[in-house]
């Protein structure tokens, strides 16, 4: 039984230390390169004598962030990604939030960092650390770790992902070893990920679906490549550098796969190694998803579902068919050791075609928000449904059912869940109506709770009459569901990690 995440990379060195581990613009690393490079960290971070503490990966999506990660590990203490792109005031929340630790980044974020005002900090520049590192003898430098990494227990943390919260003050989830372990587990008995595998990555490092990736390369000696970011911003030259790059695996958010279907990018003589193609982190337009089934019908096509309190995902669906534009693409049935619970509102187990809000409970639950022991008590309760034992779940805010075939299937957020008109509507409803309209790409609905109006952001390559918009809806949902406000966009604005900017747009509202 593995106490540690790293154990993985630690396995996998030791049989594959000359296939390339990881790639990005700048560097292509062997794993005994990449292992050594994250050795060399380890050593000073055992040298200042830190142990299961946070240490702050203060760069820019690169091979030498996943270094830090490895080397954190390695030294026994737990990694903290974040957007260095992220507004100062943002970092120095983070920064006030984690307390005393230590900084892993690069001189040239050295001003940025001292701008900060924060004491009891210490930065280490990676520089300084990994250029001109030899490859050691590879046992005698896991033997030296292992010192370290064996004092870990899998329940202890392996990393802290922030996310947004609704305060304005940044939430720190924190993952065990454990968690991680039993995820990727999980994911190599239903991804069959070989070493001869290439991962290509597309999520933010601070963003928690990477840990699928780094983690599956780390696990089988499979290469992983950093597509570099601006890529996605141009589907052609997306698609390019997969096949340049014989990207074999890709775990990309819904809105990337939509910009290829948008301009009709692929042939079938497109993407001849890729083999796997699984999304994650917002709803799949099933029409969208057709239009790659139809273009390339030999590939596999799997739906992930799960929010970062549960070490990535907590369900899947391996997609056994192409699916209408008005059918609802299951998020499917649990990941091996995740229990998962649908509560009516009286806390009681939902029936088969009865909403009601996912719960999660099991190994894969975070362990809390750090240093937010009442945002913890909130978000991880008793298990109404159990009172014999302490048995927490995670209320996930999430609507869902089970249909008849036991299969989960998402409705929306339960924060879009308005009162309108003295109907209850569910936001998610509108927004999959409105996705079956012709030129419609994506859209997203808000509610403006000042002036009681529903709006419509949408995105299409022109404007669509508003008259338009109310005969082609109402068609499909009742009148009080109907927007009363529409709002064009040649694009939707997107967060960091991809997903339609809720809280953005929301800004705008009025």
């Amino acid at each position: 039984m593995r106490n540690s995440a790293v154990n993985f990379l630690y396995e996998t060195v030791r049989k594959f230390p000359d296939k390339i581990c990881a790639g990005d613009e700048y560097h292509r690393l062997t794993f005994r390169d990449f292992f050594s490079s994250a050795y060399a960290v380890a050593k000073i971070l055992n040298e200042h004598r830190y142990f299961n503490q946070p240490v702050l990966v203060y760069m820019p999506k690169s091979v030498e962030a996943i270094i830090s990660f490895a080397g954190t590990l390695m030294s026994g203490n737990i990694y903290v990604p974040i957007d260095a792109n992220s507004p100062i005031a943002r970092i120095r929340k983070i920064i006030d939030n984690l307390g005393p630790c230590t900084i892993l980044t690069h001189k040239k974020f050295a001003a940025q960092i001292s701008g900060l005002g924060i004491t009891d900090t210490l930065s280490i520049y990676l520089e300084d650390i990994v250029r001109g590192r030899s490859a050691d003898n590879i046992d005698a430098m896991i033997r030296e770790c292992r010192e370290c990494t064996d004092l870990i227990i899998d329940m202890d943390p392996c990393y802290v992902m922030y996310t947004s919260g609704s305060t304005g003050i940044p939430k720190g989830v924190v993952i065990s070893h454990r968690g991680v372990v039993d995820y990727i587990e999980w994911a190599l008995s239903v991804l069959g990920i070989e070493n001869t595998d290439v991962i290509g990555n597309q999520a933010p490092l601070f963003f928690d679906n990477s840990t699928l990736d780094i983690y599956l390369s780390w696990s089988t000696g499979a290469s992983l490549h950093l597509i570099p970011e601006n890529l996605f911003m141009f589907p052609i030259k997306l698609l390019d550098y997969l096949e340049k790059h014989r990207v074999t695996f890709i775990f990309f958010v819904p809105s990337v796969l939509v910009s290829v279907s948008q301009l009709r990018a692929l042939s079938p003589n497109r993407l001849p190694h890729l083999k796997k193609v699984v999304f994650a982190g917002e709803v799949m337009p099933t029409n969208h998803l057709a239009y790659w089934q139809t273009a390339l019908p030999d590939k596999l096509y799997i739906n992930l579902y799960g929010p970062t309190e549960i070490t990535v995902d907590c369900t899947y669906f391996i997609v056994d068919r192409i699916y209408g534009p008005e059918e609802s693409l299951p998020i499917g049935y649990p990941c091996r050791n995740s229990g998962i619970i649908i509560l009516n509102e009286d806390d009681h187990e939902a029936k088969i075609g009865e909403k009601g809000e996912l719960c999660v409970r099991g190994s894969s639950l975070a362990l809390g928000y750090w240093k937010d022991k009442e945002r913890t008590q909130k978000a991880f309760v008793q298990n109404p449904l159990q009172t014999n034992y302490l048995d927490p779940v995670y209320r996930t805010g999430d609507i869902v059912y089970r249909n008849e075939k036991g299969q989960i299937i998402f409705v929306g957020r339960k924060d879009l869940q308005i009162k309108h008109m003295g109907y209850r509507i569910e936001l998610g409803e509108i927004e999959h109506a409105a996705r079956l309209l012709p030129d419609i790409s994506n859209c997203c609905v808000l509610y403006n709770k000042a002036s009681r109006e529903i709006i419509l952001f949408y995105e299409s390559q022109h404007e669509i009459p508003v008259a338009r918009f109310m005969k082609d809806l109402s068609s499909r949902i009742p009148a009080y569901m109907l927007p009363r406000k529409f709002r064009h966009y040649q694009k939707l604005p997107l967060s960091p990690n991809g997903k339609i900017d809720r809280k953005g747009l929301s800004d705008v509202l009025g």
